[in-house]
């Protein structure tokens, strides 16, 4: 990772923490905006807007802090990368920096 890749990926990491998810959740998230790297089943359902999968692929830890991680990610994750099964698979692969 280049050193602007890593300014992008400290502060968004950073922010995720400071504004409520879960820090077991953090990294995954990170990942996938920064980089586009696969989140994991149930970040991928969150992310993919599909809450049955989400709720059935969550563990206790990432239920109680499912409020936290979706008000960040309406807040503050681009767009053009969580909303629908598509956008998901399309960021793979790319995220915002690399």
């Amino acid at each position: 990772m280049n050193e602007e890749a890593q300014k992008k990926y400290d502060e968004f990491y950073n922010s995720a923490l400071e504004n409520g998810v879960p820090e077991h959740l953090v990294g995954g998230l990170t990942r996938y905006v920064i980089m586009g790297i696969n989140p994991g089943d149930f970040l991928t359902a969150v992310l993919s807007n599909d809450l049955m999968e989400a709720f059935g692929r969550a563990d206790r830890n990432s239920l109680a802090g499912l409020e936290g991680l979706m008000k960040f990610i309406y807040n503050y994750v681009p767009s053009a990368c969580h909303g629908s099964k598509e956008k998901v698979s399309a960021w793979k692969g790319g995220g915002y920096v690399c």
